[in-house]
């Protein structure tokens, strides 16, 4: 992937690692658009990045994920990256009154709205350029997230699926896998110990020019490279199975 002279569309762009991946690909000279369901987040990033584009839009809706298509491909056509990073993470047990109806909300935005996006982005002529958001764990779950962790095995198995189907057209697919950083996601507290996401931001730059296309820090580079006994200890211990 080129770092510079590309227009890019980041979901989930107004927080986190989509607010961190859209600043930096500004700073590389590039054109960048985010979309995010919360107003008031999206415009705190547009007073900070004015050069940012930003677009509301709730991707766990098909309709709206259409509209987005039909104005990029109306109003950007010149697009040719698309970052797919939207996503949910709810802590929660099977046994919950409301544990369905939760799984539903991280299905339609981590594996619904990830799976359409790459669909209807890839017939853009202009698009080269596709980056997933996973995760280290996709590798091994954390039960206190299982469908979060399954949804993300799911895009880690469906990015390298896609890698190869769209080879073909010049399209290049990216798998981004971060471990837990100091973000909201799952909810605000849950990962003040974590890494700051400005060092998994440089560590993402620094692979992406050297070409590689499954981006790792830290635990997730353990996670991504390990073998099953590896595997199983991992889970052991961060799930306390056994203690």
């Amino acid at each position: 992937m080129q770092l510079s002279n590309n227009k890019i569309l980041i979901t989930g762009g107004a927080s986190g690692i989509g607010r961190g991946l859209a600043e930096r690909f500004v700073q590389e000279g590039n054109t960048v658009i985010i979309c995010g369901r919360r107003d008031s987040a999206l415009q705190e990033v547009a007073t900070g990045s004015p050069s940012i584009i930003t677009r509301q839009c709730d991707l766990s809706r098909k309709k709206e994920r259409d509209a987005l298509y039909y104005w990029i491909s109306t109003e950007h056509s010149d697009l040719n990256v698309v970052v797919n990073n939207a996503g949910i993470q709810n802590w929660m047990n099977i046994t919950d009154g409301d544990f369905f109806q939760r799984a539903q909300q991280e299905i339609a935005i981590n594996i619904e709205a990830l799976i359409h996006m790459t669909s209807i982005f890839s017939q853009l002529e202009s698009l080269n350029t596709i980056l997933n958001v996973s995760s280290g764990l996709s590798f091994v779950p954390l039960v206190k997230v299982p469908v979060y962790s399954a949804t993300k095995a799911f895009v880690h198995s469906f990015t390298l699926s896609a890698r190869e189907q769209l080879k073909p057209k010049g399209i290049e697919v990216i798998e981004v896998i971060p471990p837990a950083l100091n973000t909201d996601l799952g909810g605000k507290g849950l990962h003040d110990q974590a890494p700051p996401v400005s060092e998994f931001i440089d560590a993402v730059f620094a692979q992406l020019k050297e070409g590689k296309q499954e981006l790792t820090f830290g635990f997730s580079e353990t996670t991504s490279s390990a073998g099953q006994e590896i595997l199983r200890g991992i889970f052991n211990k961060m799930n306390q199975v056994g203690a």
